[in-house]
């Protein structure tokens, strides 16, 4: 099996492509954030990619919607701190086919890897609860309701104003005009209601776009 490592700590990265070779499995190449896995998946084609959801820069739930539109017979396996269910809902949405923390066992990310190259979903044994919890509070009246939609570039733009990027630095990182990010955050600000950079940090790690300890 040929995969593809995206998490932006390198300890991380390094212990996994141990394990994971020991286990028979090829390690194509490793990323330390979202825009660079969406780069590597698309060069090098992987079977699976082990996707972490808290990346500078580009966030896991964007990388993972991006390399599907691009390699849509790609696999990817959320593994994330994060256990609410936002964050499971959104990366489930983008396309993911397994979710599970890393504070699991090895064996159940082989499992997933597993699962979702026969073409099943894979959920880690505590995720499964949050998903049910969910989905029972839909049924029951009590979510929040959708989320604003926003385009794809205005949630990458969203992501790097809540890291504190300044109008230039998200401009060079997106390679676009500094007048496309003021106006992208602008449509962002008015669509949502929102007057303030704070409380466009915060809607961003209500969403799942970023985290305080990504």
């Amino acid at each position: 099996m040929k995969l593809l490592l995206a998490d932006d700590h390198a300890i991380i990265r390094e212990g996994l492509c141990k394990l994971l070779q020991q286990s028979g499995h090829t390690i194509l190449g490793e990323a330390e954030d979202g825009r660079t896995a969406v780069r590597l998946a698309t060069e090098l084609q992987p079977d699976v990619i082990v996707m972490d959801i808290g990346m500078p820069g580009m966030n896991g739930i964007e990388a993972t919607r991006l390399i599907l539109e691009k390699t849509p017979t790609a696999k990817v396996v959320a593994l994330s701190m994060h256990s609410d269910a936002t964050y499971v809902g959104r990366m489930l949405q983008a396309g993911a086919r397994g979710y599970l923390l890393k504070e699991s066992a090895f064996d159940e990310l082989s499992q997933a890897i597993e699962n979702v190259t026969k073409g099943r979903i894979y959920l880690g044994r505590k995720i499964q609860g949050v998903v049910v919890g969910d989905y029972v509070e839909r049924l029951s009246g009590n979510s929040s309701g959708p989320a604003v939609s926003l385009t794809n570039k205005e949630r990458e733009v969203l992501q790097l104003v809540a890291e504190g990027k300044s109008t230039k630095e998200i401009a060079q990182a997106l390679t676009i005009t500094v007048k496309t990010v003021e106006t992208h955050r602008h449509n962002i600000m008015d669509r949502l209601g929102i007057r303030s950079i704070a409380q466009l940090t915060k809607y961003a790690i209500r969403q799942g776009l970023t985290s305080l300890d990504s």
